[in-house]
């Protein structure tokens, strides 16, 4: 299988954006269950099942579980952007380095990046085509190669 460079660097966004969603999940079940419901009084009180205890436990386990799952997210993402970063700085043309930093490990624009590294939009374009291909060219072949 052949893995296209910026299929291969956009994997950062994609663990980021796994991590933040998974997170939001955790915070809003962390919400559910602080939320009492009220107590009615003023029926006749009848011994039942605790219900409520048992889907109160079964939440608070899917919060450990679900905690567990981010920290391994996290985990592997620090693994992959240590990675990515020194594949990306073993490149010999630093304007590629330093595009190809700030776009898929900052999650830049290349607007913006035009902006930082004074250059034309058409021209880190055109640029970051270049950088992509080099990238492709000396680190996901020699990887491929090596394995």
């Amino acid at each position: 299988m052949i893995v296209k460079a910026k299929e291969y660097l956009q994997q950062l966004k994609r663990l980021d954006i796994v991590i933040k969603q998974k997170s939001k999940e955790v915070d809003d079940l962390h919400l559910k269950s602080k939320s009492i419901g009220s107590i009615d009084y003023s029926k006749e009180r009848v011994q039942t099942s605790p219900s409520g205890e048992a889907s109160f436990v079964k939440l608070i386990g899917r919060i450990v579980d679900l905690e567990a799952e981010i920290s391994q997210e996290i985990n592997n993402f620090i693994d992959e952007k240590h990675k990515i970063i020194n594949q990306i700085q073993k490149l010999n043309n630093t304007d590629y380095i330093r595009l190809l930093y700030k776009r898929y490990v900052e999650y830049k624009s290349l607007e913006h990046i035009c902006v930082e590294m004074d250059f034309s939009y058409d021209y880190i374009k055109h640029l970051h085509g270049c950088a992509l291909k080099d990238f492709e060219d000396k680190i996901l072949k020699s990887t491929l190669n090596s394995t």
